[in-house]
């Protein structure tokens, strides 16, 4: 009982050897800010990584359609169906392959 008052009278931090329990008392002190910093660097590293994950499968998608959007502007029958207004047309003949020399 006496032990269990003279604790909660802090009589251990009045003492004369007290300084060995304040040294201990920081130095624990000092670990649970560190603890508590490493914790919210954590979860904001988390919650950056997360909403970075969402942006890139936004993107992604984006990057399909446009791709998709792309190959069929690309096809024969759709570029030839725009230069119909401009009055061009596909050749009826195949185009003849020419051979230089070297002399």
């Amino acid at each position: 009982m006496k032990n269990l008052k003279s604790f909660l009278n802090i009589d251990f931090l009045v003492k004369d050897n007290s300084s060995k329990n304040w040294k201990m008392i920081l130095f624990i002190s000092m670990l649970a800010v560190i603890m508590i910093s490493s914790g919210h660097s954590a979860d904001k590293k988390i919650f950056k990584i997360s909403s970075l994950s969402t942006t890139i499968k936004s993107l992604k998608s984006d990057f399909i359609q446009v791709k998709q959007e792309l190959l069929i502007l690309k096809k024969e029958s759709s570029v030839s169906q725009k230069l119909l207004s401009r009055d061009i047309v596909p050749a009826s003949i195949p185009p003849i392959k020419i051979i230089v020399s070297d002399e």
